[in-house]
């Protein structure tokens, strides 16, 4: 049997250490998939998971990317397969991810001749790939996917191979010595970028000298935790990290203050309001309201992307090279801080911010359970080599505010994009990276309906290939999209419309009986204890069907005036939940037990954000 370009696709790929891709067949990939199945057949191929659309094989090759460091690979067929791909190639652009997407084409002699299927998609995928290109000979194929992966890797941005269906079983032709042909390498370009050193040295300076330092650390500085702990004990500095980077810094560091901003809290807050010196340390973090403000503290980035360097905060060194590399040089440079003091005061505030989370969590609601105790509950359970996954609803505030993640544990995710939809793609993926790990994933009624249900027949066909088949699937049931809500009444005036908003209620513990899977329904805060703890004690797959109040406010660890009147003009045009609201709303106020909540809704000094 002769290699086709197909086959020489699949060696190049191997060669480049991928052992696993996404894909959904069609015809527009069939010889491209035919290939897949004889290396399969010889022993020779890739472990090739299909989910139950495409969309899904994006969203799990970009959460592959971010749990394993590696480029992630999806398959998916010309134009209706391959536009479903974009919304997971946008999650691997947006949150800096390496990813492959191999997509099929009609024959090269019906271009042009607006046959079925047919659609241009170089131009399609033009402004979510760094790297778009198709395969149009034989002689071209090894350059083009070498260059798809080197570049996906070193730009930290998805690619895209095209290829035509007629040219997926053309015979293999290698390139030859002449004009027009490329012979490509394989070997990957370093990213370990390290700025000059007379740059470090301007570094080391602006940091020896401040007196309030805080760094600001983000997903980019993932293995590099070891030297921005050292960074911070010699600087005497408190961390705070982006919403992608919970998991670089362990939760137990005194002086890690998570997150900052909406999801965040405030000894976070008042660290960016009292710092007189910024380290952006791999973060492109979006929210330039939550940062000092000018002329208040000077400010190094150090990231990987040139482009995003001195974007949201004008800094006044900006270097561009890898968070660990820059670091190792950084540190000798650093001079030990005696005065601790700044370092110190963070540490004692995190610790009465944690017991204000636990007030939040302890409070019971007459609308159903409190969504934040069960998060809280789950977390006290986690076990130590645990991954975590929530979709970008409510569940990302309760994973802000109650998830600590210890030295060990991984979380993530879908971050600037802020897709609800992720959050199952990424557990299911993180089940195929990691197969010994337990994994839980944190996920709203409404993201549950759109992307998680089909995912459970994923997980039930593909589960027999995990030694660990742990998998907890906690649905906050509120018949809500409850994050939209409340934006319609924090950031527009508007009430909460059950046009838009009303989730049709399921059984979702009786969907996970139905799949051979575990059921639990919650319905009270009474419940919750008991149910992790059967949870937990599941080997297998556990759907926790819990039943909470819609009105439970995701309050920011800061309430501005705009938040507190667009709230009270939406319930003045009659929101339909009024009454629980304004119930649920007092009862987390009171409950915070902290003179920065005044009235029903704390108000601050006209058109100024509060410090306290």
């Amino acid at each position: 049997m002769s290699t086709t370009v197909s086959d020489v696709l699949i060696q190049r790929i191997r060669e480049q250490g991928v052992s696993r891709v996404f894909g959904y067949p069609g015809d527009g990939i069939g010889g491209f998939d035919g290939a897949l199945g004889k290396a399969d057949r010889a022993g020779d191929g890739m472990e090739y998971v299909r989910p139950t659309h495409e969309e899904i094989c994006a969203l799990m090759a970009t959460a592959h990317a971010k749990f394993t460091g590696e480029v992630g690979v999806c398959i998916a067929t010309s134009s209706p397969g391959a536009f479903h791909l974009l919304n997971g190639l946008y999650d691997a652009q947006m949150d800096n991810q390496p990813v492959v997407a191999i997509v099929g084409q009609q024959g090269l002699d019906a271009l042009g001749s607006f046959v079925q299927q047919e659609s241009n998609l170089e131009r399609v995928f033009q402004d979510v790939a760094c790297y778009v290109q198709t395969i149009v000979a034989p002689a071209q194929a090894q350059t083009v996917i070498d260059t798809a992966f080197r570049t996906a890797r070193l730009r930290l941005q998805p690619a895209v191979v095209i290829i035509p269906h007629d040219v997926q079983s053309m015979d293999a032709a290698a390139p030859e010595m002449k004009l027009w042909d490329s012979r490509s390498s394989q070997a990957p370009a370093s990213t370990r970028v390290r700025p000059p050193e007379d740059e470090i040295r301007k570094a080391a300076d602006i940091l020896n000298a401040g007196e309030r330092v805080t760094f600001l650390v983000g997903a980019g500085a993932r293995g590099a935790t070891a030297q921005v702990l050292e960074a911070a004990r010699l600087t005497g500095a408190g961390i705070v990290t982006a919403l992608r980077g919970k998991d670089v810094i362990p939760a137990d560091v005194p002086f890690h203050t998570q997150q900052v901003g909406l999801l965040g809290s405030l000894p976070s807050l008042h660290q960016m309001r009292r710092c007189d010196t910024l380290l952006i340390l791999g973060s492109n973090y979006p929210y330039p309201q939550f940062l000092p403000e000018d002329g208040q503290a000077r400010g190094i980035q150090v990231d990987l992307k040139p482009e995003q360097l001195g974007t949201r905060f004008p800094t006044e060194l900006n270097l561009w090279g890898d968070v660990g590399a820059t670091l190792d040089a950084l540190l000798p440079m650093l001079r030990q801080k005696e005065d601790l003091s700044w370092q110190e005061r963070i540490a004692e505030e995190w610790r009465g911010w944690e017991e204000e989370m636990a007030g939040q969590a302890a409070l019971t609601f007459d609308t159903g359970a409190n969504p934040r105790r069960i998060t809280a509950a789950l977390n006290e359970r986690l076990p130590h080599d645990a991954i975590v996954t929530a979709d970008a609803g409510t569940t990302a505030d309760w994973y802000g505010h109650h998830v600590r993640l210890r030295a060990g544990m991984r979380g993530d995710l879908s971050g600037r994009l802020a897709t609800m939809l992720a959050a199952m793609p990424y557990a299911v993926a993180a089940k195929f990276a990691f197969p010994d790990r337990p994994v839980f994933c944190t996920i709203g009624d409404g993201a549950f309906q759109m992307l998680g249900m089909n995912e459970l027949i994923t997980v039930k066909k593909y589960q027999h290939r995990w030694p660990n088949k742990q998998l907890v699937v906690l649905v906050q049931h509120n018949d809500d999209l409850s994050q939209v809500s409340w934006e319609m009444r924090t950031e527009d005036g508007n009430p909460m419309w059950p046009g838009s908003q009303d989730v049709e209620s399921i059984d979702y513990a009786g969907y996970a009986e139905l799949l051979g899977f575990t059921g639990i329904r919650i319905e009270s805060d009474d419940e919750i204890d008991a149910a992790l703890d059967r949870a937990l004690a599941n080997p297998g797959v556990t759907v926790l069907d819990a039943h909470v109040s819609r009105n439970v406010p995701p309050l920011p660890a800061h309430i501005t005036r705009e938040y507190a009147i667009n709230t009270a003009k939406s319930l003045l045009k009659v929101d339909p939940h009024e009454l629980g609201v304004v119930a649920d709303s007092a009862k987390a106020l009171v409950a915070e037990q902290v003179d920065r909540v005044r009235g029903a809704l704390h108000l601050g000094r006209d058109g100024d954000e509060r410090d306290d």
